[in-house]
């Protein structure tokens, strides 16, 4: 996940929830959202 573009790796995080990927495959692109301190730019997903 590392060569992925920032916006790449939101886009990613979106489409994961968006079509309930596994919890465990969305945990790790979080954990990487964290890493690279994007956590602001995640809206909120309910």
């Amino acid at each position: 996940m590392e060569y992925l573009s920032d916006e790449l790796l939101l886009e990613s995080y979106y489409k994961a929830n968006e079509l309930n990927l596994s919890p465990d495959f969305i945990y790790l692109i979080e954990k990487e959202i964290q890493r690279r301190r994007l956590s602001d730019k995640i809206k909120s997903y309910n």
